[in-house]
């Protein structure tokens, strides 16, 4: 009797690894990608600050500039003021195209792409 059910004992053991070895690798790919989109989300951050800082040089010097030529610094800083509010409306209208589909791709493409091209990448054994 113990002979015949030392095959099903064995293939629940191989079973019970299989899926151990499938949950690590889950473990694994899932590290990866949140790896890789932390590391994008803080690149992108610091870009960020960075354009930041130069538009607020820019617009420092342009409202400089601008007040020298119609003689008050006052109206300068709010026609410059008045140009970063159009821009940001008109930021805020495309938003939706703008950031949402190129941050949906994104994911896409670091949580998925990455699974196939390592099933068909050329230096795997076949």
């Amino acid at each position: 009797m113990s002979d015949f059910s030392k095959p099903a004992e064995d293939l629940l053991q191989a079973a019970k690894e299989y899926a151990d070895l499938r949950i690590d690798d889950l473990k694994l790919r899932t590290a990866k990608g949140l790896t890789v989109a932390v590391s994008k989300l803080l690149g992108l951050i610091l870009i960020l600050g960075v354009v930041l800082a130069l538009l607020l040089l820019l617009s420092f010097g342009l409202v400089l500039l601008v007040g020298e030529w119609i003689g008050s610094y006052g109206l300068a800083a709010l026609m410059v003021a008045g140009v970063v509010a159009v821009v940001l409306l008109v930021l805020l209208k495309v938003r939706d195209k703008l950031f949402q589909g190129t941050f949906v791709s994104l994911f896409v493409k670091l949580f998925f792409a990455g699974h196939e091209e390592s099933e068909l990448s050329p230096d795997q054994d076949a």
